[in-house]
């Protein structure tokens, strides 16, 4: 029997300095240096424990982690990295219709190609990511997927091949869960502490074959995916403007307490 746990990770901007794309109001994200997510960094070190965890109290079972990502062959680098924390194989969802999906575009289409899975149990997101920080894909991949969502995981305290028992950070108190395989998880820092990449695992990343995924391999239309597939747009992204403003005022002190007071009813409503 196989048991497939899949990753999602998504590359970030390794820097400040990004542009953006007048007409479409996106990231440029080719050409500049990206790395994982920091937060997926989690999702895959967790994914790797299921594995083995799930080795020592099921050795008949087959489990494989697979990460998988959506973006532009350079995002090739970041599965790579995956694959050095010990990851099995791979996955690059990677097409130009894709680009400019919103979070349920993005969604659609991971789901599409999960649904190419056979077997597929636990999937893990990190909990956002700094580009973005909505949040949103991983309950809307649950939603696109039909099966159930648990955001804001702290532990994994029971897993067996047909449930879960996770502890959800919620209300600023925790909740105990156990909940019916496959199901959807997004996990905060706090669940583990990613280790360090083996060199055996690195070796195995630069020569792994990367599985590339496109709008044929899915199975979709172009009206389903990308920008054309979003329900939402961003309609304008700007810098705002910062004005400082210094004035001091002189004078004796009920002097002083009648100026500031004219001042500060400039700006409230006094």
């Amino acid at each position: 029997m196989n048991f497939n746990v899949i990753v999602c990770i998504k590359q970030v901007p390794g820097t400040i300095e990004v542009k953006i794309d007048p007409k479409t109001n996106t990231l440029i994200r080719e050409g500049i240096e990206n790395i994982i997510n920091p937060f997926d960094m989690y999702a895959i070190e967790e994914g790797v424990r299921i594995k083995e965890r799930l080795k020592t109290s099921f050795p008949d079972l087959k489990v494989n982690v697979i990460a998988m990502t959506m973006g532009p062959t350079q995002a090739e680098k970041i599965l790579r990295d995956a694959i050095s924390s010990g990851v099995d194989k791979s996955i690059l969802l990677s097409d130009k219709a894709f680009a400019g999906a919103d979070t349920l575009a993005t969604a659609n289409t991971i789901a599409s190609a999960i649904t190419k899975i056979d077997d597929f149990k636990i999937i893990i997101c990190g909990k956002q990511t700094i580009d973005g920080d909505t949040g949103q894909v991983g309950p809307e991949l649950a939603k696109c997927l039909g099966i159930p969502f648990v955001g804001y995981v702290s532990e994994i305290s029971y897993l067996d091949d047909s449930k879960i028992n996770v502890k959800q950070l919620k209300d600023k108190k925790y909740e105990l869960l156990e909940v019916n395989l496959p199901v959807v998880l997004s996990v905060l820092k706090e669940i583990n502490n990613p280790r360090i990449p083996s060199l055996r695992n690195m070796m195995k990343a630069k020569s792994e074959i990367i599985e590339k995924w496109g709008l044929g391999e899915l199975g979709l239309d172009e009206n389903e995916v990308g920008l054309q597939g979003s329900k939402t747009r961003v309609i304008k992204i700007f810098k705002p403007e910062v004005k400082t403003e210094t004035k001091i005022i002189e004078g004796d002190p009920d002097k002083q307490v009648d100026e500031l007071y004219d001042e500060l009813k400039k700006y409230c409503k006094v």
